[in-house]
């Protein structure tokens, strides 16, 4: 088991540098070992290319290796259906492996059985637990298929005592210039960036990546349920080069009332989205909105960068999937500076959603946590 650990432990890491460039494909990192030496390494590059195992056996044969009687430790199930890629089950039945672990049964109806078709054809294949890094890269996949929405990242900057601004609104700047550029490069690998109106007003923001290699061009969505945004913002006077969505109340998006700041937002090149208003009477439904913007734009993941107000009703409604949070060396110590999220009523602790801690990584005199939602596995 010290071997499964370390080498999917390295297929994950091989698989994160894929992170921006496959999705909605999951991230799948691959490493082939022959009597403890490995002999090649590979992770999926990018949408429709090549898929991690075929990667790492190429990797072989660019060494001078041949994977066959080698075994393969790979982060997801190899497939077993064809799509822009010939299943891999088949493949590395052909290369002649000798034992394949995985750390995740794939999740895709239309592409699991990989496992089984290896065991048929005389491959020992077994799941392995050993890497809770390899095992939970799939995990923006699975919510994908099982809610039909978005992997939702919220990113904020906070003091030691949780208070993302002064009770001004003052937050320029909470973390440092390191934390601020690692916050560009997850602008440049997810596909979209999400804030409020509030966030909007107050800071006129343009959201975009910047000083950094961009993987993909995150379109900026604003929740702005009463239409208020200024045709005269960033945001919309860069519609035309950024894509730019104001997701607001349905009956907005048609009445002839905001007919005339609909079309200005619309000549500026803002798609205007109607969605359903919320249950509990808080603006505009998220979830619904989240659904839409995967099912109709594709968007598989999305930051959130916003104020409080937004954040404690993504919170309330149990949207927010990771948690990127940078802490800075300072203590406000003031009741009235705000915290991280508002709006949500939690009497008891029982009400509190739980987060696994996943990372922390050292910027400067700042630290970035990453956190991971806690849910039951279906």
């Amino acid at each position: 088991m010290n071997d499964d650990r370390r080498h999917l432990d390295l297929a994950a890491r091989l698989a994160l540098r894929g992170l921006g460039r496959v999705e909605p494909n999951p991230l799948v990192g691959c490493v082939i070992v022959r009597d403890g030496r490995i002999i090649g390494m590979g992770h999926h590059r990018r949408f429709g290319g090549v898929h991690a195992e075929i990667d790492a056996a190429e990797d072989c044969w660019r060494r001078g290796e041949d994977p066959r009687g080698a075994t393969v430790y790979v982060t997801l199930e190899p497939c077993n259906g064809t799509g822009r890629n010939p299943p891999c089950s088949q493949r590395l039945i052909s290369l002649g492996v000798r034992e394949v672990v995985f750390a995740c049964d794939d999740p895709n109806p239309l592409k699991a059985g990989g496992a089984k078709a290896l065991r048929e054809a005389g491959i020992a294949a077994r799941r392995s637990d050993a890497s809770p890094a390899a095992s939970g890269l799939a995990a923006p996949f699975l919510l994908r298929l099982r809610e039909g929405r978005p992997w939702v990242i919220a990113k904020w900057a906070q003091t030691i005592d949780g208070r993302i601004a002064t009770r001004t609104g003052e937050s320029k700047w909470i973390s440092n210039e390191g934390s601020r550029r690692r916050v560009h490069q997850w602008r440049a690998r997810v596909d979209a960036v999400l804030t409020g109106i509030g966030t909007v007003i107050a800071d006129d923001p343009m959201l975009t990546a910047r000083g950094v290699r961009l993987r993909r061009t995150a379109s900026r969505v604003v929740v702005d349920s009463d239409l208020d945004l200024a045709p005269e913002s960033l945001l919309a006077r860069s519609a035309r080069e950024v894509p730019t969505i104001v997701a607001c109340d349905r009956d907005l998006a048609s009445s002839g009332f905001t007919g005339g700041a609909r079309a200005r937002l619309e000549d500026a090149g803002v798609c205007v989205l109607g969605i359903a208003p919320d249950p509990a009477g808080r603006g505009i439904d998220l979830r619904a909105m989240l659904e839409q913007l995967w099912r109709v734009r594709g968007i598989a993941t999305v930051m959130v960068e916003a104020g409080p107000g937004l954040l404690g009703s993504l919170c309330d409604a149990d949207l927010i999937d990771e948690a990127v949070v940078y802490v800075a060396p300072m203590l406000l110590g003031d009741e009235l500076a705000k915290g991280v999220a508002a709006g949500r009523l939690a009497e008891s602790l029982s009400q509190a959603r739980r987060f696994d801690l996943l990372r922390t990584r050292r910027v400067g005199h700042d630290v970035e946590l990453t956190y991971r939602r806690r849910r039951e596995t279906p």
